[in-house]
């Protein structure tokens, strides 16, 4: 069974769910990103998915467990 995921990632899927307008989800690695962003910072993928619906249970998803993807901040 997963371990909860760090309370910093909760309350920023919170923050996402509570304005899905600002945010969308790319297409290519399923990360959500500002709704500006044109390239993907994780995955360089260019489709995203704007719809709030899907925005929401994306940050659902990613609220409730551990990062397992590794992004720019880890490489540094």
């Amino acid at each position: 069974m997963p371990e909860p995921a760090a309370p910093n990632r909760a309350a920023t899927a919170a923050k996402i769910a509570a304005n899905p307008a600002a945010y969308k989800v790319c297409e290519g690695c399923d990360s959500i990103v500002g709704s500006g962003t044109s390239l993907c910072p994780n995955c360089h993928g260019y489709r995203f998915d704007p719809a709030s619906e899907r925005v929401v249970h994306q940050a659902r998803i990613l609220g409730s467990r551990e990062q397992t993807s590794v992004t720019a901040d880890d490489l540094n």
